[in-house]
């Protein structure tokens, strides 16, 4: 997608000015005002995340003890990856006449929810919150990848990386939605409906349309996928290998454990680009949910994040928040004013600018927390589900 020209002549002449967002970070843009529009939101400032955390850390500077690596999610993935492979094997060595639905019913409940948790540690290993060498997360990656077929780990790394430098930039935010799938999807329900299904292939061909030539791990990650699958398809069978394909299809699609794909950057508010889920299902995919607080501090590991919502709360609780990741589906696929189309994006000259001459107030008045923002969300925080 070419980047979106916009203009940033009156800003350009305006060097070192007080962010107008601060302290939430909200924008003043709108959501597009009619159902047929099919051109993303627009905005001309950055993303809201750096200077966010830069306003956090001022007020709260011991959240910088939060920061490092949680070695129990290696042992998390190495279970699930264990559980996931036990799986294959019943269903293509041992419940060899397991009728299809059934097989699917498997891949569906079992099998897809944890591929869902595969892609939770794949994240937290790409921001090398697993462990502190870097090479030891890029292993957690390869480790959790091995019974997904199709190799991830490394790519999504490095494009996620991209994601959280130029968040929103149009041809440099390998997240955004292509042009073709707006114009193929738009906010028909059935289509998008599909589209939900099939959000693992979006993935692929979204990365595929930025024609970068594939670095050494990445290299690495395909030959150990094929090589894996070669053993499995050999030392199980192909029927194991196809449990573990639609599981991974399914985890990443029309699951609750994937609803978090849209409920992180689809706009629901005018103004915020960005949004958490508080809700149960924080529990088993670790604390994924918590989109806004992981974007302001990449560096908090999945078990010290509620510390920081928690600390933060002032900054937290006034943003508009999701409680059900099934609610997210539905509401997407129902609301004609959703779709890929939903989202904020910003030329990179107007990234630049916002980057480089607005700055954080360094003395505004306190932010005031709204009270019962969210009914139950204490009590949550508190037990850290």
């Amino acid at each position: 997608m070419p980047p979106h020209t916009t203009d940033t002549t009156a800003s350009a002449h305006v060097t070192h000015r007080d962010d107008p967002r601060h302290p939430l970070y909200l924008g003043t843009w709108k959501q597009n005002p009619k159902p047929e529009a099919k051109d993303f939101i627009h905005d001309n400032l950055e993303e809201p995340h750096r200077k966010r955390q830069r306003a956090i850390l001022a007020k709260h500077p011991e959240v910088r003890q939060l920061y490092g690596s949680e070695p129990l999610t290696a042992v998390i993935g190495a279970c699930a990856t264990f559980v996931q492979l036990v799986a294959a094997y019943a269903i293509g060595c041992v419940w060899t006449d397991m009728h299809w639905a059934g097989v699917l019913a498997v891949a569906y409940l079992l099998g897809g929810t944890i591929s869902a948790l595969f892609g939770v540690i794949i994240h937290e290993a790409g921001h090398n919150l697993v462990f502190k060498r870097p090479l030891y997360n890029r292993l957690t990656g390869l480790m959790v990848n091995l019974p997904m077929v199709v190799p991830i780990s490394q790519s999504f790394r490095r494009y996620h990386l991209e994601h959280h430098q130029f968040q929103g930039v149009e041809g440099m935010d390998p997240d955004l939605p292509l042009d073709s799938e707006i114009d193929l999807i738009h906010n028909n329900p059935l289509l998008k409906t599909l589209w939900v299904f099939c959000y693992s292939a979006m993935y692929v061909v979204r990365g595929l349309a930025l024609k970068k030539q594939p670095q050494r791990w990445e290299l690495i990650n395909w030959a150990f996928i094929v090589c894996v699958d070669i053993l499995i398809a050999r030392y199980m069978s192909v029927r194991s290998l196809a449990y573990l394909a639609v599981s991974m299809f399914f985890g990443y699609g029309m699951h609750p454990g994937a609803a978090h794909f849209i409920q992180e950057h689809y706009v629901f508010r005018d103004g915020q680009e960005t949004y958490s889920y508080y809700g149960s299902g924080n529990v088993f995919y670790l604390n994924i949910g918590l989109h806004n607080e992981h974007h302001d501090f990449p560096q908090i590991p999945w078990t010290r994040i509620w510390k920081l919502r928690r600390i933060a709360t002032e900054f937290y609780d006034p943003l508009y928040a999701h409680t059900s990741w099934i609610g997210v589906i539905v509401r997407f696929i129902a609301s004609p004013m959703l779709g890929p189309q939903s989202r904020l994006v910003r030329s990179y000259d107007a990234h630049k600018v916002g980057r480089n001459e607005y700055k954080v107030p360094s003395s505004l008045p306190a932010v005031k927390p709204i009270a019962n923002a969210f009914p139950g969300l204490k009590k949550r925080r508190d037990s850290g589900v």
